[in-house]
């Protein structure tokens, strides 16, 4: 647990749940905040709600996240085409259309140091639709701080370095699979857009 995490969490005891939810945001908006730490000091105090914390930090990270999705939607567009052509540009608008809910999901599932904030960040750049983005991330975070909670009631909070190092140590592996579910997904997808093109045939 570090210096951050042992100053806040008094305080944010206090506020309760309240507490939990605007950390979460303030994580998802703009400054990273220990929040696995956070959730499993709650979980682990209040064991019989810890489904109600991660519900909470789910929603605060969903509602956060609109604040990088938002600059992404307003100079994004410029921002990438700075770095990259348009052709380029169009093709990465493309791949993400197709699979955009689970572009979002899956990444928000996914524990530090995923660049979670990158995904957000394309999803205002590839307009994806705001009720869409914010349930991709509410889903995402909860499979992740669910996991997590049972984690901590079984181990207890140290579970937060285990599943840390565990990632740390094998990122290579967490990123090689994430690249396996997207090229599997866009095959399905392409799949799914040939048979639905395919002409019925008439009696």
């Amino acid at each position: 647990m570090n210096r951050w995490t042992v100053v806040a969490i008094p305080a944010l005891m206090k506020l309760g749940f309240w507490g939990l939810g605007l950390t979460s945001v303030i994580d998802a908006a703009s400054l990273p905040v220990p929040m696995d730490a956070l959730l499993a000091f709650y979980v682990w105090e209040d064991k019989p709600h810890f489904w109600f914390y991660c519900l909470v930090a789910s929603a605060g990270s969903a509602v956060g996240g609109l604040l990088p999705y938002a600059l992404g939607r307003a100079g994004g567009e410029l921002f990438l085409l700075k770095r990259v052509n348009r052709e380029r540009f169009e093709k990465m608008r493309t791949k993400f259309e197709k699979q955009e809910f689970l572009a979002v999901l899956v990444p928000s599932m996914l524990p530090p140091p995923t660049p979670w904030k990158a995904f957000v960040f394309a999803a205002g750049v590839f307009e994806m639709r705001v009720v869409p983005f914010m349930l991709a991330v509410f889903a995402g975070r909860m499979v992740r701080w669910l996991v997590l909670s049972l984690l901590v009631l079984k181990l207890g909070p140290s579970a937060v370095s285990v599943v840390g190092d565990v990632v740390r140590d094998h990122l290579r592996l967490f990123l090689g699979l994430l690249v396996l579910i997207f090229l599997a997904i866009g095959v399905w997808v392409i799949r799914k857009n040939r048979k639905g093109n395919q002409p019925m045939d008439s009696n």
